[in-house]
């Protein structure tokens, strides 16, 4: 279990809150890296409908919050979460390694604004569309090709 830990409490080898501050910034980083893997899915998992269109029952959904985020201008609750590890950690929300100097600027770039993440929810939108109709116009070439060879095969 993860206890928070006093700023001043020494951190040495083998102590409980050495322990229990390692184990934080570590959930914090992997926190941060299943954010970026869900942003990339929102923003682009529809592209992997064609190979398994079952995908669209998470794909949807997890596309919908992602644009409403941006729309409302509000934050996902992977955020604070992320926040919280990092100073139960003993540091501060963005500090220097390279999680937090290579990822956390993709997910949360310091000149972002409503209108700036209203944009952003448009994209979403738009590439998820160009996706959709992409794999909805292979679908129904797939189809198509089927009945064609079906009405053949009938036919002779």
């Amino acid at each position: 279990m993860v206890r928070a830990v006093r700023m001043d409490e020494r951190r040495t080898h083998g102590s409980p809150g050495f322990l229990a501050m390692s184990m934080a910034v570590i959930l914090a980083d992997a926190v941060v890296i299943v954010h970026l893997l869900f942003v990339a899915f929102v923003v682009a998992g529809g592209f992997l409908l064609a190979r398994w269109p079952r995908l669209a029952w998470l794909h949807l959904p997890a596309a919908a919050w992602g644009a409403f985020i941006e729309f409302s201008g509000g934050i996902c609750p992977l955020t604070p979460l992320e926040n919280h590890l990092r100073v139960i950690g003993g540091g501060s929300a963005y500090g220097g390694d390279f999680i937090e100097r290579i990822l956390l600027p993709i997910l949360y770039p310091g000149y972002l604004t409503l209108p700036i993440q209203q944009v952003l929810g448009g994209v979403v939108v738009g590439v998820n569309l160009v996706a959709y109709a992409l794999v909805f116009r292979a679908w129904r070439r797939q189809t198509r090709l089927r009945q064609a060879q079906s009405t053949r095969r009938s036919s002779s």
